[in-house]
């Protein structure tokens, strides 16, 4: 993407001639850039936007299997962990394996974590959940999940993680995989942790 200059007296996030609209979360036509302008990463720019700029808490959802292995669940907490620095909410499934080390590593880091409970009881949410939202839906919850993330980062998985990754990309979100998360056509395939946040924010600086 296009270089990224952020003001800090103008409060106000540039790329060329434009600038960023934190709220509606759109680039808009800007004029002059203002002279205190200095560079910043995508990383940067979407910590900055949602610790001082205003910009809307929208999630950004962790999903995979509730029988995960020690690698997924080392990939999961440190994704978890990454997106709590970007000043984002956490969205899970709020359950064990991957749901739960996604938010352990976000509870930790001092993030918001959200958790869409397939039970009707919010107490079946595992321990790292701030926020448990006991749909009653089941495995339908899936489809809030989809529905409600910003994007989606899927870590390892079966069918379940599938379905969530398919609706994700029905609804036009960005997905990611890793740690061999199921195969779907348009899904970004990541190497490492690293490459999938910087993937990430990049992407939550397009408008879609």
């Amino acid at each position: 993407m296009s270089s990224l200059t952020l003001s800090r007296s103008a409060g106000m996030l540039y790329s060329g001639n434009h600038r960023f609209d934190a709220w509606s979360r759109t680039w808009v036509e800007a004029g002059s850039l203002p002279s205190d302008g200095q560079s910043v990463t995508p990383r940067e720019a979407i910590r900055w936007l949602s610790v001082e700029g205003g910009a809307r808490s929208l999630p950004v959802a962790v999903v995979g299997p509730r029988n995960a292995n020690a690698l997924q669940v080392e990939t999961a907490e440190a994704i978890g962990r990454s997106v709590a620095e970007l000043g984002l909410p956490l969205l899970t499934g709020g359950r064990k394996g991957v749901m739960e080390a996604a938010s352990r590593g976000a509870f930790k880091a001092g993030g918001l974590t959200i958790g869409f409970i397939p039970d009707e009881d919010w107490r079946t949410a595992n321990p790292y959940v701030r926020l448990p939202l006991a749909t009653g839906l089941g495995p339908a919850r899936n489809v809030l999940i989809a529905r409600s993330a910003e994007a989606l980062i899927a870590v390892g998985g079966e069918y379940g993680t599938l379905s969530e990754m398919a609706f994700g990309m029905h609804f036009g979100k960005p997905v990611f995989s890793l740690c061999n998360a199921p195969s779907v056509a348009g899904v970004t395939v990541c190497t490492d942790v690293e490459e999938c946040v910087t993937l990430l924010a990049e992407s939550l600086l397009r408008s879609h």
